[in-house]
């Protein structure tokens, strides 16, 4: 590998890991949110300030709307976007953000097998041995404690998980869609459109939303920098690597989930943490191919 090569990927991961900080605060974002404002006004709320973001953006760098790909956006809309969102405040409601998180991360197993489905990746020995080492690493994390199965927390756990493979279908679905859209353009043109699925619940929910101050400011922060902003990197990071290195940032975003909670909830930090951010590190660089110190490694000893 040159040094260009290297540097590439060193760039890549360290904006791979920026995001995970970003979806990891989303986690408690929707934790304090959607108790007040409801499942159905929380995520159309949250893709409104998404959408407004990414429209002034299209305005202020010219770009247009990708209309004529509007059946496109609407399946990648739904997948990545209005489908997730609203499976996951709704889960909320029932599980801690930390099991959320740690759910989460079944999505870059749905992304392995579909992007070797699609041919936009290729399944490898690595690359699943990062998947298991992730999820050691997220169990370690999160510390999974007794927690009564009762029915609403057997629903909220597949809801967590059917959101998870919507992130792993849609991703080399998106992949795809970069070879005739700008980034910016399919964000914007996704959270669009999935704006207008949701605005029927949002209205039908809309007189028992409790509009405080605390969870506008959450569903603020979510919309503009966790969904509208994060979202654009995503995909501008997606049209330089595969989909499944692309979803790593789903592994490290229980590490940031957790830290949030115990940081700003109050939330017991798991005593495994550090080993567990070890092992979810590790899974970053299998799937990735990057390794943070084979540059120092390679480097050329200099004699005294």
């Amino acid at each position: 590998m040159t040094q260009n090569q290297r540097s590439v990927k060193t760039k890549y991961f360290a904006q791979l890991v920026a995001l995970s900080a970003l979806w990891g605060a989303s986690f408690l974002l929707i934790r304090i949110a959607s108790p007040l404002l409801g499942p159905n006004v929380l995520a159309a709320l949250r893709i409104a300030m998404a959408t407004l973001t990414l429209a002034v953006l299209i305005r202020a760098m010219r770009h247009q709307w990708p209309l004529k790909h509007w059946r496109e956006l609407a399946v990648l809309g739904a997948l990545s976007v209005a489908l997730p969102f609203l499976l996951f405040a709704w889960a909320a409601l029932k599980l801690p953000a930390g099991y959320s998180a740690l759910l989460n991360s079944t999505a870059v197993v749905f992304g392995i097998f579909s992007a070797a489905w699609f041919k936009e990746d290729t399944l490898t020995l690595r690359k699943l041995l990062g998947c298991m080492s992730g999820f050691a690493g997220v169990a370690l994390i999160v510390g999974l404690g007794p927690v009564k199965l009762t029915p609403e927390v057997l629903l909220a756990a597949l809801a967590c998980i059917g959101a998870s493979a919507c992130y792993g279908i849609s991703t080399p679905l998106m992949k795809r869609a970069i070879t005739r859209m700008q980034p910016l353009e399919i964000a914007a043109g996704i959270h669009g459109i999935s704006l207008f699925f949701l605005l029927p619940g949002a209205v039908w929910s809309w007189p028992q939303a409790q509009f405080t101050v605390g969870a506008l400011a959450a569903v603020t922060l979510m919309g503009v920098v966790t969904s509208g902003l994060a979202y654009w990197m995503h995909i501008r990071i997606l049209a330089h690597v595969s989909p499944v290195a692309a979803m790593s940032p789903t592994f490290m975003i229980p590490v940031f989930g957790v830290t949030w909670g115990h940081i700003f909830l109050g939330e017991q930090l798991s005593s495994g943490i550090y080993a567990g951010g070890a092992l979810v590190l590790l899974a970053t660089a299998l799937i990735t191919g990057f390794n943070p110190l084979q540059k120092w490694l390679s480097a050329p000893s200099v004699k005294p």
